[in-house]
Formats: C-alpha cells, sequence, structure tokens
C-alpha cells in the first residue's frame, strides 16, 4: 500500500512537470507570458491542490529548472528566484486554499489574491531588487526588460491562474472523488 502511494506521488508530480513543461514550449512561441504565466500558475495551484503539498512543492521547484533546460526558461540565475516565487504561491494555496471558511469558493478566493501578493512579492524582490542589480549587474536597457518581466505581470498572471484554478478545480476535485 504505502509502494502503491510512492509511486502515486511520483507518477503525479512527473505528469504535472511535463505538463509544465509543455505549456511554456507550445506557448512560448507566442510571446505573450500573460498566457503563459497564466496557465503556469494554474497548473501549480492545481498541483498543490489535487496532489498535496509535496508535489506541489516538487513541482514548483522542478519546473522552472526543466524550462531552462529544455530552452524556454529564464537565465539560470534568475531560476532560484523563479521556484521561489512558486514556492511561496503553492503554499499559500495549500495552506489558505484547504482551509475550511463560509465557503469552498471563499477560500480559493482568498488563497489566489493572497497567492498571487506572495509571488509577486518574492519575485519583484529576488529579481528586480536583487538579482537584477546585484546578480546579474546588467545595463540599463537590459535590466529595465528583465525588471518589467518580473514585476506587475507575475501579479497579474498569479492573479489570473488563480481565478482559472478556482473555476476548475471543485469539478477537477469533484472527478478525482476529491470533493
Amino acid at each position: 500500500m504505502i509502494q502503491n502511494k510512492k509511486i502515486l506521488w511520483i507518477t503525479q508530480t512527473a505528469v504535472f512537470v511535463a505538463l509544465l513543461v509543455v505549456v511554456q514550449a507550445a506557448t512560448a512561441p507566442l510571446g505573450n507570458t500573460l498566457i503563459t504565466g497564466s496557465l503556469v500558475n494554474m497548473l501549480l495551484i492545481i498541483s498543490v491542490m489535487t496532489c498535496g503539498v509535496f508535489s506541489g512543492m516538487s513541482v514548483a521547484l522542478i519546473s522552472p529548472i526543466m524550462a531552462r533546460l529544455v530552452g524556454i526558461g529564464p537565465l539560470w540565475s534568475i531560476i532560484p528566484f523563479v521556484a521561489l516565487g512558486n514556492l511561496a504561491l503553492i503554499l499559500v494555496w495549500y495552506f489558505v486554499g484547504n482551509r475550511k471558511m463560509s465557503s469552498l469558493y471563499v477560500s480559493y478566493i482568498v488563497a489566489c489574491v493572497l497567492g498571487a501578493i506572495a509571488k509577486f512579492v518574492v519575485l519583484y524582490i529576488g529579481v528586480v531588487k536583487i538579482a537584477v542589480p546585484i546578480i546579474l549587474a546588467l545595463p540599463e536597457p537590459q535590466a529595465t526588460v528583465v525588471s518589467t518581466m518580473f514585476a506587475l505581470p507575475q501579479l497579474f498572471t498569479a492573479l489570473l491562474g488563480g481565478v482559472v484554478a478556482l473555476l476548475v478545480l471543485p469539478r477537477i476535485k469533484q472527478a478525482l472523488n476529491q470533493a
């Protein structure tokens, strides 16, 4: 029984990492971070809310590395901050989204807003305030482009991904008999 749970955990985690890489690879040519980021955030949220915190954490930490390995992720020096931003998002969803509030949707809405803010803050501090000026030491035009990518767009993609997750999670959980 324990062996089956481990196999299920590994399989679910691998499926979500693969889905994230496929979504990033499929949407990268569109050049629209709103679409790619929102779908990535939705998958991160669904992974933690359907497979558990350890699966969600693994997906959050592994996915930016895998994306980079296939040539679609951020610079190596930014990956730790992206992973931490992902981690902040899924941890808020896990701890807030699973709380018994007045209704399931209330806890999901609160998780959506707080998770997006948490991811935004981690990425803004990590990338805009630490990585770009200190670690990367990019010239001004490049620094502005990278900083802009990891500022407000991250808040919007986390919110949009959360809203989509909020809408589909009850149905996915019902299909998985987790409701």
